[in-house]
C-alpha cells in the first residue's frame, strides 16, 4: 500500500510561484499572508468564509474532568476554544466526483475475463 502524499506549505508556495511567476520570496510572502490573516480572525473570534471551498470559525469546547494515562491522577482540563472547518457544497462535490473517477477509471483498466482473447 502507497502512502497517500501530503501537501504542505512549501508545495502551496511553490505553486504560487509557478502559476504566478513571482520570486519565491514574494509567493512565501503571499502563503503566509493568506495564513496569518486566518489565524489572527480566528483567534479574534470571526468567522472566515471562503465561498466554492469552505468556512472557518471557532468551538467552544467546555471544561472536563480527564485522567493522567502515566499516573491515572485526575486533571481538570479547562475550557478552550478549537479551529473548525466546514467545506463547501462545492468542495464536497469535487472531492466526491474526483474520487469517483479515479475509482472508475482504475476498474475500467483493468480487463475482464470476458475481454481477454485466448489463442
Amino acid at each position: 500500500m502507497t502512502k497517500p502524499l501530503t501537501l504542505t506549505k512549501a508545495d502551496l508556495i511553490q505553486e504560487v510561484e509557478r502559476i504566478t511567476e513571482l520570486k519565491r520570496s514574494e509567493s512565501e510572502t503571499i502563503v503566509e499572508t493568506i495564513f496569518d490573516s486566518i489565524i489572527e480572525s480566528l483567534q479574534n473570534g470571526d468567522k472566515i468564509e471562503i465561498r466554492g471551498f469552505g468556512s472557518f470559525r471557532t468551538r467552544q469546547r467546555r471544561g472536563r474532568i480527564g485522567r493522567n494515562p502515566k499516573t491515572g491522577a485526575k486533571v481538570e482540563v479547562p475550557p478552550k476554544k478549537i479551529p473548525f472547518f466546514k467545506p463547501s457544497k462545492e468542495l464536497k462535490d469535487f472531492v466526491n466526483s474526483t474520487e469517483a473517477a479515479a475509482s472508475a477509471g482504475a476498474t475500467s483498466s483493468v480487463p475482464s475475463s470476458s475481454d481477454a482473447k485466448h489463442p
